[in-house]
């Protein structure tokens, strides 16, 4: 039963990082990372054909051999951190110490993504 858990959310996870691709403010490798992790503890088929994909395999493989992700991904995943904190803060008004702490998140998120190899 929990496999095909793991099976229906790897797929659900393929779909959104198809949207991903198609919509510039949504990211898509994490999506595909994901996916290929729960195909990876429910159907090896399934995560070998997301591995060989023409387009959709290159940033999973990326990442697991060399924990690389694409420059030009990196630039759009810490832009969006920004905007969305932006965002977060004008349209929510938090308090000083929930900005913070969400600030503190995002900026970690942010150190961590910009410190990865870019290829």
């Amino acid at each position: 039963m929990i496999r095909w858990v793991w099976f229906g959310l790897g797929w659900f996870l393929i779909a959104l990082g198809v949207i991903g691709a198609l919509l510039p403010v949504m990211p898509t490798t994490v999506f595909l990372i994901g996916a290929a992790g729960c195909f990876t503890k429910s159907s090896p088929r399934f995560e070998r054909w997301l591995l060989d994909h023409r387009w959709l395999g290159p940033p999973v493989r990326n990442w697991r051999e060399r924990g690389a992700i694409p420059i030009k991904a990196k630039i759009l995943a810490i832009g969006s951190m920004a905007g969305g904190y932006a965002i977060f803060l004008l349209a929510v008004h938090p308090w000083p110490w929930l900005a913070l702490l969400v600030g503190g998140a995002i900026l970690a998120s942010a150190l961590f993504v910009g410190s990865r190899p870019g290829r």
